[in-house]
């Protein structure tokens, strides 16, 4: 696959579709194991429709993959230096949530990325995308305020989470500055 610089975001529809089809899955039964129209999936897969973080979060749970691999493309052989200009880059049109890969799979055995959660921003992913794997969250600038199912934590820079037994997910800007974190994503 071709590398994406920094300031451009990677082709989603064409993501989703290669993971689709290599699932050999049409888009109906992409749809009804995620919970995304049939409609939806077909305006994501064609570029008409830039999907949601949430949205994401549902098709990559569906195709068994975390978002960080629905969305990463080689960019760097696997060891070596990797330019912040070549660092894979996703911006949500609805929140300005940005992600920027750091390392992903199968260069790297773990998917380590870099997110920008802008003042009222507010991402949530279902159970599903944690299954699968096994999530850190690391809080560099900012503070983020985390709802893993019914607990609430409250991160500060510096902190780090270790999440639990797979629960639905919400990541929350709710102060008026910007908060950035690193997630580190290892199979179970």
């Amino acid at each position: 696959m071709s590398q994406i610089s920094a300031t451009e975001d990677p082709d989603v529809g064409a993501a989703v579709r290669s993971a689709r089809e290599q699932r050999g899955w049409s888009g109906s039964e992409l749809a009804a194991a995620s919970g995304v129209s049939r409609a939806m999936i077909d305006r994501i897969e064609r570029g008409v429709s830039s999907p949601t973080a949430a949205l994401l979060g549902k098709l990559a749970a569906a195709l068994g993959l975390t978002v960080s691999g629905l969305l990463s493309r080689p960019s760097a052989p696997g060891s070596g230096v990797l330019r912040d200009r070549a660092r894979a880059s996703w911006t949500d049109p609805d929140t300005g949530y940005r992600r920027r890969q750091v390392a992903a799979a199968p260069v790297f055995p773990v998917d380590v990325t870099e997110v920008h959660l802008p003042p009222g921003a507010r991402v949530t992913y279902p159970a599903a995308t944690y299954v699968f794997s096994r999530h850190l969250i690391w809080v560099t600038d900012g503070t983020l305020t985390f709802h893993e199912g019914d607990t609430v934590h409250r991160l500060e820079a510096g902190d780090r989470l270790i999440l639990g037994d797979p629960a639905e997910c919400t990541y929350e800007n709710a102060g008026g500055d910007d908060c950035s974190y690193f997630v580190v994503v290892a199979p179970s």
